[in-house]
């Protein structure tokens, strides 16, 4: 089971800046507790993203990481992604692909096509200085917008960047339109079609859905997921009312209950938990 943290996510809709150390303070926590992946920053516009301006410094300040813990951050376009990987603790780069076209000109600024090209030049970048490019498929469970969805399109798109050489891809409901049905239907087709991708789970959802929707994909093969502590966080291009991020703690919780081993320490979460809510109560 490999669980990926997202503060950013978290943090990334908070219109309070959150003090650079604040964050550096949170993120070694959830270090410490062992998270295999924790996905700590993005290398994007500022006028975007304010919340995550600092992400240089952030990096800067982890320094070099001490566990088995990998870093990843966000990258819009190829100058973000030539950014991130001047940072040797940083392993994974990830860029938000999307099969709907007005949430990829709403998260990128570009158009469907122009990402397509973006991913081949961020895969570049990243095979030169050493790092693995995770594309996020967003809206992989349906969008609000009226763009063109299916099974076969996602399926389509997801066959299509593997074969660029991407060997790590995330299935993403950006707007919690996924349900227990749709999610094991899509992973149960792409998990197999695609035997040499891993395939990870970005979902979002309501907190008494997290478990059902854990269990889902896990029936259909999925063995990583990404979550936030107490589900916190969204995506701000969106632009929409969205359901939280998956719980971390109910899906810890779900493991817990069904055998399944995690690496993440139960007494250092609860560390990272109390930083969590101070956090998150303070900042709005």
């Amino acid at each position: 089971m490999f669980i990926t943290e997202c503060p950013r996510d978290a943090m990334q809709g908070i219109h309070q800046f959150i003090p650079t150390e604040t964050k550096i303070d949170y993120l070694k926590s959830l270090i410490d507790a062992g998270f295999p992946m924790i996905d700590a920053g993005s290398f994007v516009s500022p006028k975007a993203i304010p919340q995550m301006a600092d992400s240089n410094e952030v990096f800067d300040a982890i320094g070099e990481i001490k566990n088995e813990t990998k870093l990843l951050a966000i990258v819009a376009n190829p100058r973000g992604a030539a950014d991130a990987v001047a940072h040797d603790n940083i392993s994974f780069l990830g860029y938000p692909f999307s099969v709907s076209e007005t949430f990829q000109k709403r998260n990128t600024n570009a158009g469907i096509e122009e990402s397509l090209l973006r991913v081949e030049e961020i895969q570049n970048i990243a095979i030169k200085s050493g790092k693995t490019l995770l594309v996020y498929l967003s809206m992989a469970f349906g969008n609000p917008y009226g763009d063109p969805w299916s099974p076969e399109l996602v399926t389509g798109w997801a066959s299509r960047i593997g074969g660029m050489g991407i060997s790590h891809l995330a299935l993403a409901d950006t707007t919690g339109m996924s349900d227990t049905q749709s999610i094991h239907s899509l992973f149960s087709v792409i998990i197999p079609a695609l035997a040499q991708i891993n395939i990870s789970a970005h979902l979002h959802a309501r907190p008494h859905e997290v478990q059902e929707k854990t269990e889902a994909a896990w029936q259909a093969g999925c063995r990583r997921f990404d979550t936030a502590l107490k589900g916190f966080g969204g995506c701000p291009m969106a632009g929409d009312e969205l359901t939280g991020n998956m719980a971390t703690e109910e899906v810890l919780d779900w493991c817990h209950k069904n055998q399944i081993e995690t690496g993440v320490s139960s007494s250092k979460l609860a560390v990272s938990m109390d930083k969590s809510s101070k956090i998150f109560n303070t900042f709005h």
